[in-house]
């Protein structure tokens, strides 16, 4: 069997159709230190015209800007695996995360494969073994807590979401007053990880809190906006969090993501079909969702321990 990579025949096939125009506006403007050596404009180029998203976007400039410097005063075109492997074994000393060494070699294979639309030459470039992290989660009498220490109206609407939807951190941030559909009590989640739309659960209790949100803040674009208007931060979401959580006296620091993992886990413990979490979620792959089957603690309360055991039957 042999798997063929046919991506060199369409290099011009767009990553998505539906992708808002990628904005990079802020890398143009940036100011560099002298002999910082910027990405080139034809990477931005490439990634404009293939309607990356944002998020996807900047992860590639921030992780190639590093191997352009690592190699300032090289010529591009003339580094060879050799050199890729010199710069990933310098990221690996260096104490960077797995993670980042395969976006490293993503964007760099972006710059040779997709902008320069060379042949694929990096095949044998070595990738780190994939981590496989069991997701973090926290009781339902945690989450209780949580939402019990955060005050704020606003806040707290943040906060519900997050869990009762199992929402995204991007996703809670692209809400607009419209998705919230009160009648069939879901809400519509637009242009989603993979670019998909999907409908997901809406909570009759955080309904309840939005509509009391509504009445003092009154939002105009999007359903959390910041002061001045316009989308609310993500930096001020995942602070809210933690603060709530710090109140609620969770040993662990809880973010968005592990409200979200909680939210899969949960109505996994309640009899959920896996199925329909996967849907909830917005999951490509079955594979994806089946990981909630190992925090679960369902399938192990029917478990005598074998030191209980031994002491039972004494």
């Amino acid at each position: 069997m042999a798997w063929i990579n046919c991506h060199h025949f369409f290099p011009n096939r767009q990553v998505s159709q539906d992708n808002k125009a990628l904005e990079v506006g802020w890398f143009r403007r940036r100011v560099l230190r002298p002999g910082y050596r910027a990405c080139p404009e034809e990477y931005l180029t490439k990634l404009e015209l293939k309607k990356y998203a944002s998020s996807t976007a900047k992860t590639y400039i921030s992780c190639f800007e590093p191997f352009l410097n690592f190699y300032k005063d090289v010529e591009l075109s003339s580094l060879d695996e050799n050199d890729i492997r010199n710069y990933l074994k310098h990221l690996v000393q260096t104490g960077k995360s797995n993670s980042y060494l395969n976006q490293a070699v993503n964007s760099i294979k972006f710059y040779y494969e997709v902008v320069l639309e060379m042949p694929n030459r990096f095949y044998a470039i070595e990738r780190p073994r994939k981590e496989y992290k069991l997701p973090k989660v926290i009781s339902k009498e945690e989450v209780k807590r949580i939402i019990a220490n955060t005050h704020n109206i606003k806040h707290k609407c943040i906060v519900s979401l997050l869990y009762s939807a199992g929402l995204r951190l991007s996703e809670l941030l692209n809400l607009m007053p419209k998705d919230i559909d009160s009648d069939r009590m879901l809400i519509r989640v637009e242009n989603a990880k993979g670019n998909k739309d999907r409908y997901t659960l809406l909570s009759k209790t955080v309904l309840q809190e939005l509509r009391n949100y509504w009445i003092e803040f009154q939002p105009s674009e999007y359903l959390f906006e910041g002061a001045k208007g316009g989308k609310y931060s993500g930096r001020s979401v995942q602070a809210i969090v933690k603060r709530s959580g710090a109140r609620a006296r969770i040993k662990s620091e809880v973010t968005p993501h592990m409200l979200r993992h909680s939210f899969a886990t949960h109505l996994l413990e309640n009899g959920t079909d896996l199925r329909y979490i996967q849907t909830l979620l917005g999951h490509s792959s079955s594979k994806t969702t089946e990981i909630y089957t190992h925090v679960a603690v369902t399938q192990y309360r029917d478990i005598v321990n074998p030191l209980d055991f031994i002491y039972l039957n004494r």
